[in-house]
């Protein structure tokens, strides 16, 4: 019987993604989302911020419209950041040579930055086309409240939540949690050697979850509005919303 290795490939994202966001390479899926332009369905709402006694003040919540959603997805499963995602989890893989049935060479890397991108395409699909579904707005917002472990725990939160209704109201998203076990489920009956199954599927997938926190938490920190450090760097902006008055 031949023993499974222990699989360190982030499909898509993963722990690569969480030392990506320590350094201030973020993924599509950890863009944060401001005020959404002008022309969308905004309302106030009272946001309360993970370990706060109290909500804190009143902000605008601005649904995105279906044209930022659209640039958002396209942006996310095909833009720069998951093809560079794909090349260094592929690099990673490939000299812990996971799977070892792809070998080495340029055959094997090759055959492994396909997984790897065809996973997180899959991933993101799934969540933007389920959150269309179910009516969610699965777009990251940075936390009103003030704190390290406040933000970090609204982060934590955040991954498995989403917004809905022209309030904005956090809800529990099934899109969320269901997305990133698609692209590594497809890849097991897919592409990945036979002797994969749905173990190896839903820890691979436990992975990109950790991603989806370490991005979080990233642009929680690290994106501090348009003076801040992150965005002068001028990456693209991801799933981040334009901001009132700016050009779409």
């Amino acid at each position: 019987m031949q023993k499974r290795g222990f699989d360190m490939r982030m499909p898509g994202l993963g722990l690569l993604l969480l030392a990506m966001a320590g350094l201030g390479v973020l993924p599509p899926l950890a863009g944060a989302q401001s005020r959404a332009t002008s022309g969308d369905s905004t309302s106030t709402a009272v946001l309360s911020s993970p370990g706060a006694m109290h909500p804190q003040l009143a902000v605008t919540y601005a649904r995105p419209t279906e044209k930022t959603k659209l640039h958002n997805y396209f942006f996310d499963a095909f833009g720069p950041y998951p093809i560079i995602g794909a090349a260094l989890a592929g690099g990673i893989n490939q000299a812990d040579h996971t799977p070892p049935e792809w070998k080495q060479g340029a055959r094997g890397y090759g055959q492994r930055f396909a997984s790897d991108l065809g996973i997180a395409a899959i991933s993101t699909s799934t969540r933007y086309a389920l959150a269309e579904a179910f009516r969610q707005d699965t777009l990251y917002y940075r936390c009103q409240c003030k704190g390290v472990f406040p933000r970090i725990g609204h982060a934590v939160i955040s991954t498995f939540t989403g917004r809905r209704g022209d309030s904005g109201d956090s809800v529990f998203s099934f899109p969320a949690l269901v997305a990133p076990y698609a692209g590594t489920m497809t890849a097991v009956y897919s592409w990945y050697p036979r002797r994969y199954d749905a173990r190896d599927a839903f820890r691979m997938g436990n992975y990109t979850v950790l991603g989806y926190v370490g991005g979080n938490i990233a642009v929680e920190f690290l994106y501090g509005g348009p003076h801040a450090w992150l965005s002068r760097m001028r990456l693209p902006k991801g799933r981040r919303a334009p901001s009132p008055g700016s050009n779409p």
